[in-house]
């Protein structure tokens, strides 16, 4: 039952990832790390599919290897940072205290990516 659990999650978070390698704000990586992880504890075919994709693979490798991110990949995913601030700060148009919290969230993100090592291939 476990085993099905991870599986399901697994195949919900490559959909997840697939919607986000069409969408231009919804990120596309995150998910296909953490279906890589549900893969690993249910399904070492599927886990290796992931890891052996033409396009995704190199990434999913990287960051499996050594918590490694491509320059690209840092610079998208802090530009979809600060783009994903913008709107929330045009959109919403939070109080202070709101907004201050979701800038501290943020930030940490773009640290905690920023500070990734550097994937070399």
């Amino acid at each position: 039952m476990i085993r099905l659990g991870w599986l399901s999650l697994g195949i919900v978070c490559v959909g997840l990832g697939i919607v986000g390698a069409i969408l231009p704000l919804m990120p596309t990586t995150i998910f296909l790390i953490l279906a890589m992880g549900c893969f690993a504890r249910s399904s070492p075919r599927l886990e290796a599919r992931l890891l052996d994709h033409p396009r995704f693979g190199p990434t999913l490798r990287a960051w499996r290897r050594d918590g490694a991110m491509s320059r690209r990949a840092k610079a998208m995913a802090c530009g979809g940072i600060a783009t994903g601030y913008a709107i929330f700060l045009v959109t919403v148009r939070p109080t202070t205290i709101v907004l201050a919290m979701v800038a501290l969230v943020m930030t940490g993100c773009a640290i905690y990516i920023a500070t990734r090592p550097t994937a070399t291939s």
